[in-house]
C-alpha cells in the first residue's frame, strides 16, 4: 500500500509538469505568444543541445563558487553551533544578530563584496556563505538544544565527559536537524552564486544569463534555468541520500 502511494506521489507532479509543458508548447506554436517573448520548450531544448558546451563551462564556474562557499558555511556553522551550545552567553549575544542579518537583502550587499573583493570568485563565494550559513547553524543549534534532558542526565550519571556527551549523544541527534538545514541551504547556494555573478564577473551561468538577456536570447536564458533547476535537484537528492545513510537509525 505504501509503495503504491509513493509511486502516486511521484507520478502526480511529473504528469502536472508534462501537462504544463505541452500546453506551453501549444500556446507558443499557435503564436498566441511570440517566441521572442516566451520561447517554446522545444526551442529551449534545441538551444540547450546546440550551446551545451558553453553552458556547462559556465555552470562549472558557478558550481565551484557554490560548493566552496557551501563547505565553508558547514565548517563555520559547526564551530559556531558548538560554541553557542557550550556557552549560553554567546548564544544570547549572537542569535539575535544572526536573525537580524537575514533581513538584509542579498542583492543589496552583493555589490559591496564586488567593490571590496573584485570581480573574481571570492565575492561570489562570500555571498554563498552569507546565504547558506544561517539555515545550517540555526538547524544545528536547535538540534543540540532539543535533546531530552533525561538522556543528558543518564550520561552524567555514567560519569561521561562533555566531549563524550557531545560525540555520543548530542551530535547524532543534531544530525537530523543538520541535514534538514543542509537541504535548505542547498536550495539557496547556486542562486546566491548567480546573484553575485549578475552583479559582476567574467564567467559563470549568471554571467551567461545576463549576456543572453541583454541580447534578447530568451531561449538561452530558459536553457540556463533548466540546467540550474536540474543541478539543484540533483544536489538536494544527493544530500538526502547521504543523510539517510548516516542517520539510518532515525
Amino acid at each position: 500500500m505504501k509503495k503504491s502511494e509513493n509511486i502516486q506521489d511521484k507520478i502526480y507532479p511529473v504528469v502536472t509538469i508534462a501537462a504544463v509543458v505541452v500546453l506551453w508548447q501549444i500556446i507558443v506554436s499557435f503564436q498566441y505568444i511570440q517566441p521572442y517573448i516566451l520561447p517554446s520548450p522545444w526551442d529551449i531544448i534545441k538551444t540547450l543541445a546546440s550551446d551545451f558546451k558553453n553552458i556547462m563551462e559556465n555552470t562549472e564556474t558557478t558550481l565551484y563558487e557554490s560548493f566552496i562557499g557551501f563547505f565553508i558555511s558547514i565548517v563555520f556553522s559547526f564551530v559556531l553551533a558548538i560554541i553557542m551550545d557550550s556557552f549560553h552567553v554567546v548564544k544570547k549575544s549572537l542569535y539575535p544578530i544572526l536573525l537580524i542579518s537575514q533581513t538584509v537583502p542579498t542583492i543589496a550587499i552583493a555589490p559591496l563584496f564586488i567593490i571590496w573583493f573584485g570581480f573574481g570568485a571570492l565575492p561570489k563565494i562570500i555571498v554563498v556563505i552569507t546565504v547558506c550559513f544561517f539555515p545550517i547553524v540555526v538547524s544545528l543549534v536547535d538540534g543540540l538544544e532539543k535533546i531530552d534532558m533525561d538522556y543528558i542526565n543518564l550520561f552524567h550519571n555514567m560519569k561521561a565527559s562533555k566531549l563524550q556527551i557531545f560525540y555520543h549523544l548530542k551530535l547524532p541527534y543534531a544530525l537530523v536537524n543538520f541535514f534538514s538545514g543542509l537541504k535548505i541551504a542547498a536550495t539557496y547556494m547556486i542562486m546566491a552564486a548567480i546573484i553575485g555573478e549578475w552583479l559582476g564577473g567574467d564567467s559563470g551561468i549568471g554571467v551567461y544569463m545576463v549576456r543572453a538577456k541583454n541580447a534578447y536570447q530568451l531561449d538561452k536564458v530558459f536553457a540556463s534555468i533548466l540546467v540550474i533547476v536540474a543541478v539543484s535537484i540533483a544536489i538536494i537528492y544527493m544530500i538526502d541520500f547521504i543523510g539517510k545513510k548516516i542517520i539510518h537509525w532515525k
